[in-house]
């Protein structure tokens, strides 16, 4: 069963990503900031990564970074899952290491899509 690490601050966005990815046959892990999801990532990386943006303590830019320079960092794919949507945020996650993007408000089909798209599913 494939991973997938649920970094959010809302736990409402938690709860409805981890129903949608549970149905999909993974196996859920949440944490509610980078810094914690560092720590999660350092006892076993996730097969996927379901990223905000902004959240308090290390936002989801900053985790990206630490994650990509962690050693096995390169293997989870990440997707950013975030309110912002004008092109230089895009553009900045994408060349931080993101490889996909989601904006809220997402659905089951939405997030279907983009794990397909990254050869998650």
């Amino acid at each position: 069963m494939k991973t997938c690490l649920i970094v959010d601050d809302s736990s409402v966005i938690r709860k409805v990503a981890r129903r949608i990815l549970e149905g999909l046959d993974f196996q859920i892990g949440e944490a509610e900031n980078g810094e914690k999801a560092v720590e999660v990532c350092k006892r076993g990386m996730p097969d996927a990564i379901l990223l905000d943006w902004n959240m308090p303590v290390m936002d989801g830019y900053d985790f990206l970074r630490a994650l990509r320079a962690m050693p096995g960092g390169d293997r989870p794919k990440v997707v950013f899952c975030t309110t912002e949507n004008d092109v230089a945020h895009i553009a900045r996650a994408l060349h931080a290491g993101a490889n996909e993007y989601i904006m809220k408000p997402f659905d089951k089909d939405i997030v279907t899509a983009k794990f397909q798209e990254v050869g998650l599913i």
